[in-house]
């Protein structure tokens, strides 16, 4: 069994490469994946607490987590593929649509 501290540790690792992926990356999908990569450090540490805690309580909220984040996806994937229909692109940099007129 993992300590809390190694729990902790992997979970703020996935945070981390997760928020990397966001900053760095260009492609919407991509920036996507880094997104759940995020949620799932997240979930992670609740699970990992709640073991610790000897509770179900960051278990339950996990589980809600889970679904909620299913549903995040069936979204997101549908605004991806009416984007990329639009524009042909999966780069970030071509979506400038909340841009005012003018700003690079």
């Amino acid at each position: 069994m993992m300590s809390i501290q190694g729990v902790a540790f992997v979970a703020l690792m996935l945070f981390c490469i997760g928020f990397l992926g966001v900053v760095v990356r260009k492609n919407i999908f991509a920036v996507y994946l880094s997104i759940e990569l995020m949620l799932n450090g997240v979930i992670l540490l609740l699970v990992g607490l709640s073991r610790y805690h000897e509770g179900a309580d960051g278990q339950v909220m996990a589980l809600l987590m889970i679904a909620i984040a299913a549903a995040e996806a069936a979204v997101f994937l549908a605004l991806i593929v009416t984007l990329v229909k639009q524009r042909n692109t999966l780069n970030s940099d071509k979506f400038t649509v909340l841009r005012p007129r003018g700003a690079k």
